[in-house]
């Protein structure tokens, strides 16, 4: 399988095929934008656990910036809000289940019917109450029954980063025994899949700006420290150049 090293992250899932094909054993998918890398090279955990697992370049400006350094590798942009319909579009050819994990009742409830709606899969969602992590033991059990009785091919997790990448890693062996083959890391998937929030055009997207049209959408402070933030990207991208 061939990876790229970017900011200091190895990123194995360049390509979807890669996530999707028949291989055994469990693929634990965290697509990472600029954010997340920036999280990881400041949370050693974190890092360990997208070096050791499949990382996507979900983030335009971060795609845009490994192209440049691997100008003969194919590398695809991999977002949790595209890849969703990947999962549901290869779950309906096969048969396969789909369970979304997180986020407010209402919007992992919405997000569901439309998925049931639009595929025609057999598809369930769980929203645990809100909680730090790690997770009293009781709210965990909770939740890992909720899986386990529906015993998903494809789980999405929607507790936000790196929150969602530390559950998804502390009980990796557990949910590959109960069958799943992808377990994906989704942030505001769930939100985008309900219809409770508009994604941005596609030209926003393809120029990296889809985090500004979000503070438009929703002018909030935490938004402006976020799209701030993104830029130390650069920063850890020219680290070792």
């Amino acid at each position: 399988m061939v990876a790229v090293k970017f900011a200091n992250i190895e990123f194995k899932a360049l390509k979807k095929s890669s996530l999707l094909n028949d291989e055994k054993g469990l693929k634990l998918v965290v697509t990472a934008n600029s954010e997340i890398i920036i999280k990881a090279n400041e949370t050693p955990k974190l890092q360990e656990i997208m070096n050791n697992n499949f990382t996507t370049f979900d983030g335009k400006i971060p795609h845009v910036l490994a192209k440049l350094d691997y100008k003969n590798e194919e590398i695809e942009k991999i977002s949790g809000s595209d890849f969703i319909y990947d999962c549901c579009r290869t779950a309906r050819k096969n048969g396969e289940r789909i369970f979304l994990l997180g986020c407010r009742e209402d919007v992992n409830r919405m997000a569901v019917n439309n998925i049931r709606e639009q595929y025609g899969i057999q598809v369930e969602g769980f929203s645990p109450v809100l909680a730090d992590y790690p997770f009293p033991e009781l709210h965990n059990k909770q939740i890992l029954n909720r899986i386990k009785l529906f015993r998903p091919h494809y789980l999405f997790v929607g507790f936000g980063a790196p929150k969602q990448e530390f559950w998804m890693d502390a009980h990796k062996e557990y949910l590959e025994e109960l069958g799943v083959k992808v377990v994906v890391g989704s942030g505001g998937t769930f939100d985008f899949v309900a219809g409770a929030v508009k994604r941005a055009p596609v030209f926003i997207q393809n120029i990296g700006l889809e985090g500004v049209w979000r503070f438009l959408v929703e002018p909030k402070w935490f938004r402006v420290k976020r799209v701030l933030v993104s830029f130390k990207i650069f920063y850890y991208w020219l680290q070792k150049k």
